[in-house]
């Protein structure tokens, strides 16, 4: 799996991105091959504690800490 921060760039009528050629011969992706991404727009530059500072709490049941998880990274506008 790659991570990288990236600006989305308008080309014609569609919108790209750049992924650097390094990242892209660590994973042994080739030009043709599909991939999958998942994408989000950065609030900030601290995206470990963007993504986990809601587990503060550790009495929470991890089906709920799961679900909290879910909402925060896949409902986000």
């Amino acid at each position: 799996m790659i991570e990288i921060k990236t600006k989305l760039r308008k080309w014609g009528n569609s919108f790209g991105i750049v992924v650097p050629l390094k990242k892209i011969n660590n994973e042994e992706i080739k030009e043709g091959d599909e991939v999958t991404l998942l994408m989000r727009k950065s609030k900030n530059d601290n995206t470990f504690k963007e993504t986990f500072g809601i587990l503060k709490d550790w009495k929470k049941s991890t089906d709920k800490i799961m679900r909290e998880i879910d909402e925060e990274l896949w409902l986000e506008d």
